[in-house]
């Protein structure tokens, strides 16, 4: 006799799998229901470029420059095509669903992730984030609009509660958002880790459901940050829609138990799985094809998205440079710079040339190059580099009596073993050859968490046990402990470092790091001055690197790390053609800024950073930023991100950045070029309900040049406020006349009956930054 299943438990068997697909397969994938015709998705971090799904995946990636750098270029066509390389990139990845942009502010460059997020300004987050959104959608990858909302800095990020006024919140933190749903239709939103207003983001009804979909329309799928789901109803009824990662989580059973009570309608369950059939459906919904690795002009198109953002700060006409005969290049990033900050959303770039191997190409045998690091910036030691394991690694995999379970070979020295580990692994062996050319005594180090041993050559293992840094979840990975040997050089040694296997570990990590024979730092300057005093011009990089700034940890000072400070003081004092690169994701303090005879903001501008860099350097490519934050002068005032008791107050309100109360070393919006502009004419139009402010600009330089026209909200008592922008490029001489749309919703403002548009006429002003007005005309709006 064949026994046959109940109603009652097909349905219920049903249910079971149709809630199983709203939480993970995995990290990194969702789960199929053939049932329904629902496909898994991949998922991947990408605000700069496609990591893909495991963190210790081996294959390189294109890497864009930092988000802060693409906003800087103040083009929202040029981010539209970083997003379609991004979105290029995934798809030829395998990947369905692009974590990125990042539309959280800049709202203290204290914030760890500061160099992920775009701008200060909530117009301009808005408008390059829709580019962004745009661009990758186009390729038929899905967008995430992260992290909804309040996210702006690390330190207890899990948990702390962000209070923020309802007028705030509307006209400064929801605006980019908004914008990325109503007018860049993004497929999915991102809910936060963190409380807003008591409460927590993934269980928000007011966010997730009110004004998410109710008033602004949303029509994807909401998925919480990893680990961010915390509970089952409460999540469910808000409008979460999946939960990551799986495939364990707080849905699964708990959920079907929530809908067999009646506390969660079963059709919620059918708009969650309806919104992520929606996204499956992207890639059929793809409007740009091609493959980013084989398009002829990729390096061109990452040079010149480098290159429109790099800001310049100061410049007395020291560049671009006149092909000089000696450069001093000089720096603790000269020989290598720093691509991209620290965190999950880290990219393993293809390799590229350096600075030095740029310039020289450049100016060939006429040019003598000397480089000098000045000083050092390595908290632990730096990357064991590829160069000096030529034959990569090898990793074995061992049970409890030594028995080989699985050989792998791995090319590079920073490994995280989160998958295709067999089950019965009591250890992990690594070893390789490791070259150490130089004479003198090396560094060499094991970063990770759990109990290690390493062995040089034949002699005996040194045991050791590293502590799991739990400052955050992410911390193992962002910020290891190290264990340090020094070993003798000029020649090649045997390295084997054994892992102790800990299966209920979350992160395993053997990652190693090298430090070749290095003099203390004064000696380092002083070399760097000798060298800068016998040269025609000094190239001094400085900055931080993804130590530095990374996700997970809050930054506790603006300075640049070490001694870099006393370093450009030194250089300048030897060399008064001294032209400072800072090589930064984020602002940092530059009290010597008028020491230089220039001084350029590169950011972390990506695999083509180097290229892009000497050509602006030399003038072949102008560097064509404005500042989309503000660079302080100090830290005091800054706004804080410590919580007090779990609470981190916005109370600044908008008068964050350059709408401080202490005016910032360099405003929003500004940035030199190497020409000359004239504004000549103002008006003012409408059209579609949209204000369109026309300009004539005139290039009055000797060579072609860009500039970014900026129009602001003059308002009585409070800073400018931006309203709208356009890039312009002309020839020498020549001029232009330059449209800037203005966003009839950047002209509202939030009262207690919701939001109202000025009566009267206003007054704007077209300006080269925001401290810098320069023609002014009043406008009337168009009456609803």
């Amino acid at each position: 006799m064949t026994a046959t299943a109940s109603p009652r438990t097909t349905i219920q068997d049903d249910l079971h799998d149709r809630v199983a697909s709203l939480t993970g397969q995995d990290g990194w994938r969702t789960r199929a229901l053939p049932a329904i015709g629902l496909r898994s998705l991949s998922l991947s971090d990408g605000p700069a470029g496609v990591r893909g799904g495991a963190f210790g995946i081996e294959s390189e990636g294109v890497l864009l420059p930092n988000p802060t750098s693409v906003a800087a270029g103040w083009d929202e066509c040029a981010a539209e095509r970083a997003g379609q390389l991004l979105g290029t990139e995934a798809r030829g990845a395998g990947v369905d669903w692009l974590l990125a942009p990042v539309l959280n502010l800049q709202r203290t460059p204290f914030g760890g992730r500061h160099f992920e997020c775009l701008s200060e300004d909530p117009q301009l987050t808005a408008r390059i984030g829709v580019g962004l959104v745009r661009g990758i959608q186009s390729a038929g990858v899905v967008a995430t609009a992260k992290h909804f909302v309040a996210n702006e800095s690390e330190t207890e990020r899990l948990s702390y509660d962000a209070r923020i006024d309802e007028k705030t919140l509307r006209e400064v933190y929801l605006v980019p958002f908004e914008a990325a749903v109503r007018r860049g239709d993004v497929d999915a939103v991102m809910a936060a880790y963190n409380s807003l207003n008591g409460v927590t983001a993934t269980e928000n009804d007011e966010l997730l459901h009110r004004i998410l979909r109710e008033e602004w329309g949303f029509r994807g799928a909401v998925v919480s940050d990893w680990g961010a789901a915390r509970s089952a109803a409460a999540t469910a009824l808000a409008g979460l829609d999946l939960s990551m990662p799986g495939p364990d989580g707080p849905w699964g059973p708990a959920l079907v138990d929530a809908v067999i009570r009646g506390e969660v309608p079963a059709e919620a369950i059918d708009d969650k799985l309806a919104a992520l059939s929606r996204l499956a459906g992207r890639r059929d919904r793809a409007t740009a094809s091609g493959d980013a690795d084989a398009a002829d002009d990729l390096d061109e198109t990452l040079a010149d998205l480098a290159a429109s953002g790099m800001v310049l700060l100061e410049n007395d006409g020291a560049l671009p440079l006149a092909a000089p005969a000696r450069i001093a290049l000089i720096g603790p990033l000269a020989e290598r710079l720093t691509l991209q900050g620290g965190g999950s959303a880290k990219v393993r770039p293809k390799p590229r040339p350096g600075l030095e191997e740029r310039l020289r190409h450049a100016l060939g045998d006429g040019t003598t190059i000397t480089v000098e690091s000045g000083v050092a910036i390595h908290r632990n030691l730096p990357p064991l580099a590829d160069e000096r394991i030529p034959a990569g690694l090898t990793l074995r995999f061992e049970d409890a009596a030594g028995t080989t379970l699985l050989t792998e070979h791995r090319r590079h020295a920073d490994l995280v073993l989160d998958e295709a580990v067999p089950a019965s692994t009591a250890r992990v062996v690594v070893s390789a050859t490791v070259r150490l050319t130089e004479a003198g005594m090396h560094g060499l180090s094991v970063r990770g968490n759990g109990t290690y041993s390493v062995r040089i050559d034949d002699r005996i293992p040194q045991a050791f046990t590293l502590a799991v840094p739990d400052r955050d979840p992410l911390s193992p990975l962002v910020e290891p402990y190290e264990h340090r040997i020094d070993v003798a050089g000029d020649r090649e040694v045997r390295l084997t470092v054994v892992h102790e296997w800990d299966a209920e570990a979350d992160w395993h990590l053997i990652d190693l790091g090298h430090l070749p024979p290095t003099p203390e730092d004064h000696v380092l300057i002083s070399r760097a001055v000798a060298s800068a005093r016998d040269a025609d011009v000094a190239i001094l990089v400085v900055g931080t690197t993804a130590e530095h700034e990374t996700e997970g940890v809050d930054r506790e000072s603006l300075a640049l790390p070490g001694r870099q400070d006393e370093l450009v003081r030194a250089v300048c004092a030897a060399n008064p053609r001294t032209v400072v690169v800072v090589n930064a994701g984020s602002p940092v303090l530059l009290p010597w800024a008028e020491l230089p005879a220039a001084v350029l903001l590169a950011w972390f501008p990506g695999q083509e950073g180097a290229r892009a860099l000497a050509d602006c350097l030399l003038g072949w490519r102008e560097p064509g930023g404005r500042l989309p934050v503000a660079i302080p002068s100090g830290e005091s005032g800054l706004p804080s991100v410590t919580p007090v008791d779990g609470v981190l107050d916005y109370g600044e309100r908008d008068r964050f950045g350059s709408r401080a109360e202490v005016a910032p070393r360099y405003p929003l919006g500004y940035g030199l070029g190497y020409t000359h502009w004239e504004y000549q004419t103002a008006a003012a139009t409408t059209r579609d309900g949209e204000v369109i402010v026309t300009i004539g600009v005139r290039n009055t330089g000797t060579r072609p040049g860009r500039d970014i026209v900026q129009v602001y909200l003059d308002e009585v008592g409070t800073p400018p406020r931006l309203l709208g922008f356009a890039p312009v490029s002309t020839e020498a001489g020549a001029t232009a006349v330059v449209d800037v749309r203005i966003w009839p919703e950047a002209l509202r403002r939030w009262t207690d009956s919701g939001w109202r548009v000025p009566e009267g006429p206003l007054r704007v002003t077209v300006n080269r930054s925001l401290a810098v007005p320069v023609l002014s005309l009043d406008v009337v709006l168009p009456r609803p």
